[in-house]
Order: C-alpha cells, then structure tokens, then sequence
C-alpha cells in the first residue's frame, strides 16, 4: 500500500508540476526560436541538469563529463541534480532554460522512448528538446538468488512454466527500465512472473540476494556479487554480451529472442539552441568518451562509454521508443 501511494503521489506531482512548466515552455520557445548563436561559446559555466540524486549511474555519468568538459571548453561544468517523477522534472527544467548553450539534460533515453506512455503529462522530449548524442550506456544482466534451482534463463523459463505465478521478480521501481526489461523478459518467454516494484536498483538488488525475490533485470550494480558467488547470473538482457562477463549468453542466444533492453544515457538541449553550439558539444563528448582515464571510470559502474552522432542517436530514440511503448501497451504498464 506504500508503495502505491508513494507512486500515486509521484504521478499526481509530475502531473501538476509539468502541466505548468508546459504553458510556460511553449511560450519560452516562441520568444528563443530565433536566438542568435553567442559570439563566443561557451562564454560562462555551463550547466548540466540531471534527474537523479548524486550517486547514481546517470549522476556520476555526467560528473565523470563534467571535468573533461570543464577542460576541453574552457568553463566550469556544473552538475544540477533536480531527482524526482523518473527524470521527467529535470527534463521541464531544460525546457524551460534558454537556448543559448549553457544548459543542457543528462538522462536515461527512458526519459523520451518510456516516459511519455507512463506518465500523463504535457512534457514530450522528443518534441521539446533536441537531442545531442548518446554519453553511454549500461546492459542489463539477469540476476537470481543464490539458491535458485536454475543454472541459466533456460532452466528458469522451465521452471517458470512449470509453476506460473510462483516466481517473482524485483525491479528499480514500476515504469523503470529494469522493470521494463524484465516485462520484455516475460513476453519473451511467454511466463507468468510476479513484479515487485521497489524504490531503486539497490533495495531490488538486496531482497534477491536475501532470497525475498527470486531475480532482477540488474543495471549492473551485482557485480561484486556475481564474482563472489552470492548471486548467479543466468543470462544477458541485451543483444549482444557483456564485455564484463563475455562467457555469459544472451537471453536471445539462449532461445528468447525479444528480451533486450539497454539503458542508454544521453544529452539533449533545449530546443533552439544553435546548431554550431550542438555539433561543438557532440564533438567534445566523443572525445571525453574515448579518453582512457574515462573509460576505466566507467568500467567501475558496470556501464560502457559509447558515442554516437545525433543521427544515430534520434534513430536509437525512434527504435528504443517504438519498442517501450508498444510493450507498456500490451502489458498495461501503470506507474500510478
């Protein structure tokens, strides 16, 4: 019941708090659409908002940026943490900024390809905000409890079959791309799986380990776990393997094709921004991407530091945003 109300409450704030920040965005964009492009950019400190609390991926993501941009451009890049209604408050905030490149979003691409089908609002990024390119990404790994009598996704869809409704998985949080990646799981393998929905990654991660929940669709937090053998890692959520752990097949390569679901990490801009000031951006993030010191720093969150153009990336959103909604669709995902 607490849960319920805690995400009730959650929808019924993002409802109110972006049905404002949408008037007042229109209004923005029809007063900046003409903004010229600064004389020389950047020309102050540049800032980033992110829709998490300090301390997750996406936050330590940009502050890892942060300082290589901070160097190559030659302005302090600052990290505004603005948590809350699954990144979508973050994302009203850089819409409502001004256009003149020194303010930019740092969020899951779930904010554009999943939010919009979850949450009842008038915030739509893909129309609202313009994509930069992708800043990484993380796969997602099929974690069991230790005691689970099942050595790899084949035995557990088995089991599953066998016995439908008695097996639950744990996810980050209903509408959150592990929840989601697990509901792909599930439509893959035509089972009946029980979810239950926790308030993070971490918390999700802590009742398998306990044996409360019998999997979780993990972001890559469990690796320590995994390593040390209190956790078994039975597939790879995702097309293609880890490079973290290469010997572990996929779901699909295991007889489930359809169970894959990324967590990409990109950067958009409010729309209006000068072209000139987006194509310098999506340069400087391709280099700090291929920087040594920031790929071994990314290592330790389980995520990869993959660029792409912004075309590539639009496809990406296109893609991811086909997929999510068709499956929010079909398998009645609410968030309130």
């Amino acid at each position: 019941m607490e849960k319920k109300q805690f995400a009730a409450g959650v929808g019924r704030r993002l409802g109110r708090a972006v049905a404002a920040f949408g008037g007042l965005a229109i209004a923005c964009h029809a007063a900046w659409a003409q903004a010229p492009a600064p004389a020389a950019w950047p020309s102050k400190p540049i800032r980033v908002v992110v829709g998490f609390a300090p301390g997750g991926s996406t936050d330590v993501m940009a502050r890892i940026l942060a300082q290589s941009l901070s160097e190559s451009l030659g302005q302090t890049v600052l990290i505004d943490n603005k948590p809350g209604a699954s990144g979508n408050i973050s994302a009203a905030e850089v819409v409502r900024a001004a256009p003149d490149g020194h303010t930019f979003l740092i969020a899951p691409t779930s904010v554009e390809t999943a939010n919009p089908s979850l949450f009842k609002s008038t915030l739509l990024p893909s129309r609202d905000l313009t994509p930069v390119a992708t800043v990484g990404r993380t796969q997602m790994y099929l974690v069991a409890k230790p005691q689970l009598a099942a050595k790899d996704v084949r035995e557990l869809v088995a089991l599953a079959r066998a016995k439908p409704g008695t097996f639950s998985y744990a996810s980050a949080g209903a509408g959150t791309p592990p929840h989601l990646a697990c509901e792909l799981f599930k439509q893959a393998t035509g089972t009946q799986i029980t979810h239950v929905p926790y308030r993070g990654a971490a918390p999700a991660l802590q009742d398998v380990l306990s044996g409360q929940a019998d999997f979780v669709c993990d972001p890559g937090i469990a690796f320590q776990h995994i390593r040390a053998g209190k956790a078994k890692l039975l597939g790879i959520v995702s097309a293609k393997r880890s490079p973290f752990f290469p010997e572990v097949a996929t779901v699909g390569e295991q007889g489930f094709p359809g169970a894959n679901l990324d967590i990409w990490f990109g950067m958009w801009a409010p729309n209006g921004t000068p072209p000139e000031v987006l194509a310098r951006m999506n340069a400087e993030l391709a280099k700090a991407l291929a920087l040594p010191n920031v790929k071994s720093r990314y290592g330790d969150l389980g995520a990869e530091p993959i660029a792409m153009s912004t075309p590539e990336f639009r496809k990406l959103l296109a893609d991811e945003g086909a997929t999510l909604s068709a499956l929010i669709s079909r398998q009645k995902i609410v968030v309130d």
